[in-house]
């Protein structure tokens, strides 16, 4: 699964130049004033002690550093959103500068596979995929699908709405296999995985995600009318419609407060 590293060595680079290089000479290190700062620099040094990780970066850095200078983004001021449309079965990956305004849609990864309906995950072993809003709090490059993202499931609105056990361990992850969470492919993760690590580094202190069962307009809730998700997905609209208008997302506070 691993591709072959064509050297090791891998240094404390600026975060620019952790994607735009596959590999470097032992003693090249930069100079201090060429990093971002002590925080990304430790960071990606963190991240970097992990083979699938380098792996990840040598084999793809350069192409996905062309793409980010394609939509005009800088590394060192990278923000990313990730919202999952269950109806659609992909992940959406937006991304912006800091400071620079509304973010744009970066690109599409379908699912490889999925499980369970439309609706809310409540309990353990439901095999459901969670809809509301959450955040990455856990980057996981030994996962036993190649690389994985954890999401704050259960967060505070599901143990106040859901069972006594809720369950969790719900990550966007590699592979074509899934109990709930959501597999984006070897390939894709490494892609997403890589563009999380940069905009951590980049001081994003929060990277949200929104999972939302489908696109939540009057018309689509129509057509669910029977569903008895119905007062929940209402409450997930404030965050779903702000995004749709201001391509930003709504502050934690107010989503909680809507949900």
């Amino acid at each position: 699964m691993l591709r072959r590293l064509s050297c090791c060595g891998l240094l404390v680079l600026s975060v620019f130049q952790l994607f735009a290089q596959s590999c470097s000479a032992p003693g090249t290190a930069l100079p201090p004033d060429s990093l971002v700062g002590k925080r990304p620099a430790a960071f990606w040094k963190e991240q970097l002690r992990f083979p699938r990780v380098r792996a990840a970066q040598a084999a793809i850095g350069p192409q996905l550093a062309a793409r980010l200078r394609e939509h005009a983004l800088d590394p060192k001021r990278l923000e990313v959103f990730i919202r999952m449309l269950k109806s659609r079965a992909q992940v959406e990956v937006w991304a912006r500068n800091q400071g620079s305004g509304p973010y744009e849609l970066f690109e599409i990864y379908p699912l490889a596979a999925t499980s369970g309906t439309l609706g809310p995950k409540r309990r353990a072993g439901d095999r459901q995929v969670p809809e509301g809003f959450y955040e990455i709090d856990r980057f996981n490059p030994k996962s036993d699908y190649y690389l994985s993202l954890g999401l704050n499931y259960p967060n505070a609105a599901d143990r106040a709405l859901g069972e006594p056990n809720p369950g969790g361990d719900i990550f966007i992850h590699g592979g074509e296999v899934t109990i709930g969470c959501m597999p984006i492919t070897d390939a894709g993760i490494e892609e997403v995985y890589l563009l999380a690590v940069a905009a951590r580094a980049a001081g994003q202190p929060v990277i949200p995600v929104h999972i939302f069962p489908f696109p939540l307009t009057e018309a689509e809730l129509a057509k669910r009318r029977s569903s008895p998700h119905q007062a929940f997905w209402r409450s997930l609209m404030p965050g779903y419609a702000y995004f749709e208008q201001h391509h930003d997302v709504l502050r934690m506070e107010a989503l909680a407060v809507a949900r």
